[in-house]
């Protein structure tokens, strides 16, 4: 192992491809670890999560390394690793977690007790979530790693759907996580507000959950007109502020049984400007009484771009009375991965799930990165991902 390189976030509205470190079997705060593995980086995805650290949303300091969507080939393990092998293909959660503290031993895998000393949960490449190292790069270190890892059954086999598994990591368990917690079952009306590609994981996840209807919203027409041709009725903010009527036009009926938010603290309202809370009040709107709101859009303690001091501590004005009135039921927080990453794969798998085409999912070298993130940022309706190797292009 040599040469390692990854994405680096510059500061606001920049990103470099760099030189970086090889990567040790070592926690953050220089503790040796031997339950570590070293990764052969296979696939890195873009996300939006990024996005909102490399716009200067957060508090993220320059030099981090970025990227926590990420599948690998294991290349080095350390002696207390027992379950995985040199060579093994593996899916791995955005999260970090220990598997020992209370809540991993819960299934709550997205707030890990101790593996971040500011907060519950970590997570690879991410501003406040414990320091570890991103993956947007060559090589990475991952933790824990007979807990955390998916490992591929077949590597022939896996590689042949890469495309699609790269996906396991993040937004397909995300955007399924916010589907089953917005209560979506068989003949479920299900709005889904965004229409990238965690939107339209969600919208897949909520398909292939059993939903009679599944409406995707944006202003984005490119984003819209691809959520059409994979199969999901478009719904067109920019053509009126009553999101109830054009629900109904739609269905029949301006409610909905369950609504999911996959937009999150940037939100934009018709006014071209950024009204954060806009979304959670349109949840709560549209959903009917008695039903249920999943909320994956990411939602920060700390954002020094926004539009008022409230909203740079994180404190919204939503409509909460409104949601009580109606019995709603609300989710948040960090997808606990391994909950579905394993059903998700075989899924995958055995072909009912062709999240890739979904999201469309578009293959670039590591160097073209920043290209990546300046597009994405754009609004283009792809889901990137990242080929450090140069392993998927053939």
């Amino acid at each position: 192992m040599s040469g390692n390189r990854g994405v680096v976030y510059i500061g606001p509205g920049k990103v470099e491809v760099q030189n970086i470190a090889d990567p040790k079997l070592e926690a953050p705060n220089g503790r040796k670890i031997e339950h570590a593995v070293i990764l052969k980086v296979v696939s890195t995805n873009i996300c939006g999560s990024d996005q909102h650290m490399v716009r200067g949303r957060t508090t993220a300091e320059p030099g981090l390394v970025l990227g926590h969507e990420i599948t690998g080939e294991v290349v080095e393990k350390g002696v207390d690793v027992e379950m995985l092998e040199i060579g093994d293909i593996v899916s791995v959660p955005f999260n970090v977690a220990c598997g020992r503290c209370r809540c991993c031993l819960s299934g709550d895998t997205g707030v890990c007790l101790t593996v971040n000393p500011a907060r519950a949960g970590g997570a690879y490449g991410y501003v406040d979530m414990g320091g570890w190292i991103g993956g947007q790069a060559r090589y990475v270190m991952v933790p824990y790693a007979d807990f955390n890892l998916l490992k591929f059954p077949d590597r022939d086999r896996a590689m042949s759907k890469i495309r699609d598994l790269t996906m396991l990591s993040d937004i397909l368990p995300t955007g399924f996580h916010g589907a089953v917690k917005a209560g979506v079952g068989v003949g479920s009306i299900v709005y889904v507000a965004g229409a990238g590609p965690v939107g339209l994981a969600a919208a897949a996840s909520a398909r292939i959950l059993g939903a009679a209807v599944v409406m995707v919203g944006d202003f984005n027409k490119e984003r819209l007109d691809h959520a059409a041709k994979v199969g999901f009725e478009p719904v067109d903010l920019s053509k009126s502020d009553r999101l109830g009527d054009m629900i109904e036009q739609i269905t029949g009926t301006p409610e909905v049984d369950s609504a999911i938010d996959a937009v999150g603290f940037e939100a934009r309202g018709h006014s071209g400007g950024e009204q954060p809370a806009i979304v959670l009040n349109q949840m709560m709107e549209i959903t009917r009484a008695a039903g249920q709101i999943g909320i994956p859009g990411l939602y920060v303690t700390e954002d020094p771009g926004a539009v008022d001091s409230a909203a740079k501590q994180g404190s919204l004005s939503l409509r909460f009375g409104l949601g009580w009135a109606k019995a709603q039921s609300f989710h948040t927080g960090q997808t606990p991965v391994l909950k579905y990453n394993r059903q998700l794969m075989q899924a995958i798998l055995h072909d009912r799930l062709p999240i890739a085409d979904i999201v469309n999912a578009t293959i670039i070298p590591l160097d073209q990165a920043v290209q990546g993130y300046e597009s994405f940022d754009q609004g283009v309706a792809k889901k990137y991902v990242l080929d450090p190797h140069g392993g998927l292009a053939a």
